[in-house]
């Protein structure tokens, strides 16, 4: 158990040392694709100046064409005349202007290759520039989630299973006792109204027993005063008879 902690201790060094050492992923893919858009520009410029400059041809090829057919007429005009040293000249001179002309169509075609080779190649680099974002912002958050859940794992690993668990059977204990003691408030609390109404009850009980012996009594009393008075009236109505003594005879 001690060597597999102090592998992880190790492992958890070695990352550590890795991450600090190594470059920003973000900061890092931000320059290239930063890169590549200046690259872009520059490429941009390139095509525009190569479609320049073969615009410019184009217009010095047609110029020296046309150069080309005046000097041709001219050399007609001068052999009309009868002119034909002038004529020679006027031929020469359109000889230079046809070799100009060839020559400017020559250098026209390459530059027409160089332009389409740029425009294919800007194109290409604007769809890696594309690619280049949407892989940058993908592993931008790929790189802070392996960051997160590694610095999870750092923190997670500083805690041992044992003191978790420890934590949560302390709080569930906790929470027993809470519950227990709320629970023994309550019951205390329901005796003591349950208490107060049965006292309240009793109490009531014991007011209408000694109201109704009150009344029993008082009953009782006036019975036995009308009994002795009934008595008297009849001991004055009829008096009782005297008995005479007996005789021998009788």
């Amino acid at each position: 158990m001690e060597l597999i902690k102090r592998i992880l201790r190790v492992i958890r060094a070695n990352l550590n040392s890795l991450i600090g050492g190594a470059e920003d992923p973000e900061k890092i893919l931000e320059q290239t694709v930063l890169e590549m858009q200046e690259n872009l520009v520059r490429l941009r410029s390139g095509v525009a100046q190569a479609i320049a400059t073969q615009k410019r041809t184009e217009r010095q090829a047609a110029a020296a064409n046309s150069q080309t057919e005046e000097w041709y007429r001219r050399a007609q005009l001068a052999l009309q005349q009868g002119s034909e040293p002038l004529a020679r000249e006027a031929l020469t001179k359109r000889q230079a202007y046809k070799e100009t002309t060839i020559a400017l169509f020559s250098q026209i075609e390459q530059q027409n290759e160089i332009v389409a080779r740029l425009k294919k190649d800007m194109r290409s680099l604007e769809l890696k520039i594309g690619e280049a974002k949407t892989k940058k912002d993908m592993y931008i958050a790929r790189a802070r989630s392996a960051e997160a859940s590694y610095r999870l794992q750092e923190m997670l690993g500083t805690v041992s299973a044992t003191s978790s668990l420890n934590a949560f059977e302390r709080m569930e204990e906790k929470v027993l006792q809470i519950e227990a003691k709320s629970e023994a408030i309550a019951q205390l609390s329901s005796d003591d109204l349950e208490t107060q109404f049965t006292s309240l009850e009793s109490t009531n009980n014991v007011d209408a027993e000694l109201a109704a012996m009150k009344v029993q009594v008082l009953n009782q009393a006036e019975n036995t005063q009308y009994n002795s008075l009934l008595t008297q009236e009849n001991q004055k109505t009829h008096p009782p008879q005297q008995q005479l003594p007996k005789t021998q005879d009788s």
